[in-house]
């Protein structure tokens, strides 16, 4: 593995969506979620994690060291049962084995982090460890993302679609259509910011220099091989990137988030394209010690 970073980082995230739904509300009858008070659209954390997740699954197809933890019907204890393997015991002998070697916890860990990308980098819950009695079950990651929020108000429409194929041979002898629904959003930029701690990937995970390259090639790559009539048109836009000159930084994030200014055209009332909006990155607010990097 390379070297564990070494710098703190901050980074902004800017995507659209065109004529579909970016992360649909279960608890709504799927419709694009949305602030109630203030009518911004909302993409969870969760829904970008899973598109990173699954583009590094695609390109390393479960190389070693860049497994995926969290994944589609792969139980997490079958995942967990590698760390029993590779130290010779089972979920019924751990506890026997924790009594004779005390560092079998940090073994654990390391053995999780070493193997699974996703726990390298954004950590985990490993209640398999945890109903063991075991330290490592909890593992704090050093990237975190916060929730994505549309740069203005979105207007979620519902469009009415009509499908030939009938459900039950006796829908099938009084009607030759039936009729569903689709929820869409004509337009929506929306900006995500993130965090990666070089402490965190020292004390606890590893996340290397090669994670983080990796990394940055996902998100500007997570909507490239997730393409649906369901989402619509997605893409990332803008990937910026700020780099302390340390491990704990140099500044407070927000300061380098408030440098980054999103900005509707005077002339648009509805945006409808990436080009109605002007992105500046206000350069005199950013201390000279901080690199600032537009991945895109």
């Amino acid at each position: 593995m390379a070297d564990v970073i070494k710098n703190r980082y901050e980074f902004v995230i800017l995507f659209d969506v065109e004529n579909g739904n970016p992360n649909g509300d279960p608890d709504a009858g799927n419709l694009p979620r949305i602030d109630p008070e203030s009518g911004y659209g909302i993409v969870t954390d969760v829904c970008l994690k899973r598109k990173i997740r699954n583009y590094v699954e695609t390109v390393k197809e479960d190389n070693e060291g860049y497994k995926i933890y969290i994944k589609e019907d792969v139980p997490l204890n079958r995942s967990d049962n590698t760390a029993y393997e590779y130290l010779g015991t089972d979920d019924k002998g751990i506890k026997d084995l924790k009594k004779k070697d005390p560092e079998v916890d940090r073994k654990i860990r390391e053995f999780m982090c070493r193997n699974f990308f996703d726990i390298r980098t954004f950590g985990a819950v490993m209640t398999t460890f945890v109903k063991a009695a075991l330290n490592c079950g909890q593992v704090r990651g050093p990237v975190q993302l916060g929730f994505s929020r549309s740069i203005d108000p979105i207007v979620s429409q519902e469009v009415t679609i009509t499908r030939v194929a009938i459900t039950t041979e006796k829908d099938a002898e009084t009607k030759s259509t039936e009729m569903g629904r689709k929820n869409i959003v004509p337009y929506a930029l929306y900006r995500t910011e993130g965090y990666i701690s070089a402490n965190l990937a020292r004390k606890v995970t590893g996340f290397s220099e090669e994670d983080l390259e990796l990394l940055w090639e996902a998100i500007i790559n997570m909507f490239e091989i997730d393409h649906s009539a369901a989402r619509g048109k997605m893409a990332v836009r803008e990937l910026i990137v700020f780099k302390h000159s340390k491990e704990l930084g140099d500044c407070p994030a927000y300061k380098l988030f408030d440098a980054i200014e999103v900005k509707k055209h005077d002339d648009v009332d509805y945006p409808r394209k990436y080009s109605d909006y002007t992105i500046t990155i206000h350069e005199e607010q950013i201390p000279e010690t901080v690199e600032v990097l537009r991945k895109i």
